[in-house]
């Protein structure tokens, strides 16, 4: 078993769910989006996170979407995503997806934390329910949790916990938090593999300021691919025009609501789910909406035409 550590790099890709129309999950399409993430270049998968859906899937289904997602793997690190309510659920799903298979399992913070020093407990009690054992990747996404953390406070939680190996950066602006956290392993701190989200829409930047790739979405992860490749090999002109060619689609999914949609009919459309459906509560796309991805997608290939 692979597992997550400090050093970890490259694209672990956030997948979405594959729901049939009626809801159910569709295990056939998980099969196909675990081989097209593979064959497109990515190091690693992550499931079950905000963009997964996974406050509306049981912990039976969970734990199904874990089992078939570690079976199609074969190898491939898969990260869960475990954020609940409470620490209960939390360890539960943890330690059945560390038995599995899982390569470590990834944390957001409640919106109900508002100190640093809440923040700080909190994921000491997180690494104590779950065990010091199991890899920890500490997700910082405050424009959806509302949980802002400071440099100084992740610095804290990673030296006193070293289970904490990963951060999925997602902060907004956050290009200046990356080369903080890194000067200060410059300056003797433990170091943290950083994975970067956001729909990617900062990619370039956030490599050139000592990211270590990408953790997030995009219905072409191929693009993330290339941009953490070109961008370790020193070439950034060329990693950014790659990048460009791709951007107004990227900008398109980072709206709130509609952004997973854009991301399944994208998916659907290449043939890697079946449907583009999601779990109720959802909104689907209009008409006009899908018109205009449609437009984006033929911007996108003639760009990457003229690229060569």
């Amino acid at each position: 078993m692979t597992l997550i550590n400090t050093r970890t790099r490259g694209v672990y890709v956030i997948a979405p769910t594959p729901f049939a129309p009626d809801g159910a999950i569709d295990g056939a399409s998980i099969d196909r989006m675990i081989d097209f993430y593979r064959e497109s270049g990515a190091d690693g998968v992550t499931i079950l996170g905000m963009m997964g859906e996974a406050p509306k899937l049981t912990l039976e289904e969970s734990l199904s979407v874990t089992r078939a997602t570690l079976r199609r793997a074969a190898g491939m690190p898969v990260i869960v995503g475990v954020s609940a309510p409470g620490l209960a659920a939390i360890r539960e799903l943890s330690l059945a997806s560390m038995d599995l298979g899982a390569a470590g399992v990834m944390v957001a913070a409640p919106g109900n934390l508002r100190t640093n020093e809440q923040i700080i407990a909190y994921y000491g009690n997180v690494v104590e329910a779950i065990g010091a054992e199991v890899p920890l990747c500490l997700q910082d996404y405050p424009l959806t949790t509302g949980v802002h953390m400071s440099v100084a406070t992740l610095g804290q939680i990673f030296e006193t916990h070293p289970s904490v190996v990963m951060l999925k950066h997602e902060d907004w602006p956050g290009l200046a938090k990356i080369s903080a956290l890194r000067a200060a392993e410059a300056a003797g701190r433990r170091r943290v593999s950083i994975l970067c989200g956001n729909g990617g829409l900062f990619l370039p930047e956030e490599m050139q300021r000592g990211a270590d790739g990408a953790m997030t979405g995009f219905a072409f992860p191929e693009m993330m691919v290339d941009v953490c490749r070109l961008s370790d090999a020193g070439e950034h002109d060329r990693a950014r025009d790659i990048f460009d060619a791709y951007l107004p689609l990227i900008r398109y999914e980072q709206q709130p609501g509609a952004g997973l949609a854009a991301r399944k009919y994208v998916l659907a459309k290449r043939g890697i789910i079946a449907s583009d459906a999601q779990r109720r509560p959802s909104s689907g796309l209009s008409k006009l909406e899908i018109a205009e991805i449609e437009a984006l997608l033929v911007r996108q290939e003639r760009r990457l035409r003229e690229l060569g």
